[in-house]
């Protein structure tokens, strides 16, 4: 018990001093600031004392050099616009093409025709009933042209001909 006590006060005898000997010191940045202006003879005497390094006086004549190369943008690129016209024609193409097998199918079902293949309703996006599957696939034919219109319309305003999202 004597020695806890011992310990105790120890330490608080220590935690006490650590701030005070802290607060006595100088602290980094605190001390009184001036500002120095640097003259021609204040950098000679660092220069004599190899402090300070200069390459020479500023040349006034700048060499006319060519401009420099403009970055690649891709939206000024007609290259660029026919790879994702055609990129997005045959994500257009693939949609229609599954809601159109779709509607075929659901056409057969109704007409009790003799059906090679189904309507996959284990889809996760497919809707519950006929028609709210036609509504989400029609959904994403609409997205996929609505993309494909504004790509032309980027295309329209970066002055890019029209056959080049053709592929013309």
């Amino acid at each position: 018990m004597i020695r806890q006590l011992c310990v105790g006060f120890c330490l608080t005898l220590v935690m006490a001093a650590i701030p005070l000997r802290a607060a006595n010191g100088p602290h980094a940045g605190t001390g009184p600031q001036t500002k120095m202006v640097w003259t021609n003879d204040d950098l000679e005497k660092l220069r004599s004392l190899g402090l300070i390094s200069i390459l020479g006086p500023p040349n006034e004549e700048t060499p006319t050099s060519a401009p420099a190369p403009a970055p690649y943008v891709e939206t000024q690129d007609p290259a660029w616009y026919a790879e994702q016209a055609a990129r997005l024609r045959d994500e257009l193409e693939r949609r229609q093409a599954h809601l159109d097998g779709y509607r075929q199918a659901i056409e057969d079902a109704t007409s009790l025709k003799a059906m090679t293949g189904g309507i996959d309703l284990d889809g996760g996006d497919i809707g519950i009933t006929p028609e709210a599957g036609i509504e989400t696939l029609q959904q994403r034919v609409n997205e996929a042209q609505a993309t494909l219109d504004d790509l032309e319309d980027l295309a329209r305003r970066n002055d890019i001909e029209p056959g080049t999202l053709r592929g013309q």
